[in-house]
């Protein structure tokens, strides 16, 4: 009998170990399982943040457009836009505009005792990007620009969606500093160019100030803004003339390096000429407006003749 029992008391220890091997064996599969599926989405959600930033990353030559310059190429670049000859854009005169400044009446937007001209847009916008350009090169008649950089719009948003005009050329004012002893220039980025998949939509930068938010909500509305109300850029020329929306189409732009832009601002008959130095005039026009035409060498006879037709 202690025999026989003893046997069956083996048997059941050795039964027990194996039950316990193969729970053993079960949880390690199950941990394998675990692991691996954990890592399958882990690489599926690297790849769609790939793909989200690398449709916003910068512009190669195989894209049609060459990386961003740096360097003394950048100071070179910086150096064409800002100083396109007064007599290459009285030679342009009012270009190939396709919207013009709108007449706006309110309250005159000032600051330190001279006119504000305030800027609201996003480094995504291929509209906001058409529009530095010619930002650029008014306001350089005017004052100095220090710290600009280069940036183009978006790709894709945060849905994955693909944008219009994809990746174009551009200018950013983030980190940019103007000094001008004839007006104030405001400017705020409010997006990056770098989708947000948790909005849909891209990454935040700058904050508008309440002053600023109200004279959106005010200006970029109807009455006075109808068919592209709530757009941007939104630019205002202390409350006597508005932009909304693009001036010109960023089309013009497509497939065009920073280099080639600049080049092209200075050849008078070239289509990004008609249509960047044409904006760059009408928004000299509506500075000299609120300067009372000065200086001289920006508010040339042949921006007043575009001031007339504000």
């Amino acid at each position: 009998m202690g025999r026989s029992s003893s046997a069956k008391d083996e048997r059941g220890r050795r039964a027990k170990i194996a039950a316990q091997r193969a729970a053993a064996q079960r949880a390690q599969r199950r941990n394998r399982m675990l692991i691996a599926g954990g890592a399958i989405i882990a690489v599926i959600a690297v790849v769609v943040t790939f793909v989200l930033l690398r449709g916003n990353s910068t512009p190669t030559t195989s894209g049609g457009t060459s990386a961003p310059p740096t360097g003394s190429e950048l100071a070179q670049v910086i150096s064409t836009t800002t100083t396109v000859p007064a007599a290459t854009l009285n030679q342009v005169g009012a270009g190939q505009v396709t919207a013009t400044p709108t007449s706006i009446s309110g309250t005159p937007l000032t600051s330190g005792g001279r006119p504000e001209m305030l800027y609201m847009g996003a480094e995504y916008c291929p509209y906001c990007a058409a529009e530095r350009w010619a930002m650029v090169v008014a306001l350089s008649r005017f004052g100095t620009f220090s710290g600009l950089t280069t940036t183009h719009s978006a790709s894709v948003d945060g849905q994955g969606q693909q944008e219009v005009f994809p990746n174009t050329s551009t200018w950013t004012f983030h980190n940019a500093s103007y000094t001008s002893p004839y007006l104030v220039f405001q400017h705020v980025e409010e997006n990056t160019n770098v989708p947000d998949s948790s909005t849909g939509g891209y990454t935040n930068l700058e904050t508008p100030t309440a002053a600023q938010n109200a004279l959106i909500s005010k200006y970029d509305n109807a009455p006075y803004s109808k068919a592209q109300a709530g757009s941007i850029p939104f630019i205002d020329f202390g409350n006597k003339y508005m932009i909304v929306g693009a001036s010109y189409t960023p089309q013009v732009l497509a497939g065009k390096s920073w280099a080639q832009i600049a080049a092209a601002l200075k050849t008078p008959s070239s289509p990004i000429a008609k249509a960047v130095d044409g904006t760059a005039n009408y928004i000299t026009a509506s500075i000299c407006e609120m300067t009372n035409n000065q200086p001289a060498s920006a508010c040339t006879s042949a921006v007043k003749a575009l001031e007339a037709n504000l």
